[in-house]
């Protein structure tokens, strides 16, 4: 399971709206690796005001690892994160997340190409 839903979110979703923050909550405490390497990167883009920063940490166990995919690939996880940090957030390879302010357009694109996944193609990441 993605996410470790309390009995009030749940109530939330089956009156048809959810909370904004309640579901950053369950996000962050159901994931918190996860929530931990986005809220790093966007802090660190913040604090240096670059116009996008990368976390290339691999997660340290197999569980840390879930927890990353599992916030990536949810659209609704991912685009409620986005929205909280105002920055898009696009992943690479098995680790590899890169957050954007929204105006790094050729930053964001250059990181999602074809050419940036080859080249970031690395042996011991084969079965990651």
């Amino acid at each position: 399971m993605s996410l470790t839903v309390s009995p009030a979110l749940l109530e939330q979703a089956h009156a048809g709206k959810i909370n904004d923050a309640d579901f950053l909550r369950c996000i962050e405490s159901s994931l918190p690796y996860a929530w931990s390497v986005v809220s790093g990167t966007a802090e660190k883009l913040r604090a240096n005001g670059d116009r996008f920063a990368i976390n290339e940490d691999v997660p340290p166990t197999d569980e840390a690892w879930g927890q990353l995919f599992r916030l990536v690939a949810s659209d609704a996880m991912r685009k409620a994160v986005e929205q909280h940090y105002d920055v898009r957030i696009a992943f690479q390879n098995c680790c590899k997340v890169g957050i954007f302010n929204s105006d790094a357009v050729a930053e964001y694109e250059d990181f999602t190409s074809t050419r940036a996944q080859i080249l970031n193609q690395k042996p011991e990441l084969l079965n990651c």
